[in-house]
């Protein structure tokens, strides 16, 4: 049963891998806008940017290992 619930949670396609960079790209401006209005002048600037640099390299990442593993599986 265990196996079967953490299937669930295993990226396997990149279709998969595009949805999850979706939600965390959704995320990422969210909390660039909060950061902006939190913390006004460059120190909010320099995070909001921060923000979205994180979820390209999160999805480059997860995007490797799609690849890797279909490369395995071939």
């Amino acid at each position: 049963m265990w196996t079967r619930l953490s299937r669930l949670f295993v990226i396997k396609t990149k279709f998969e891998a595009f949805l999850v960079i979706y939600g965390l790209g959704t995320g990422a401006v969210e909390r660039s806008l909060h950061y902006l209005d939190q913390y006004p002048g460059h120190q909010g600037l320099i995070l909001a940017l921060a923000c979205p640099v994180a979820v390209f390299m999160a999805g480059g990442r997860i995007l490797d290992a799609i690849d890797r593993d279909e490369g395995e599986r071939a």
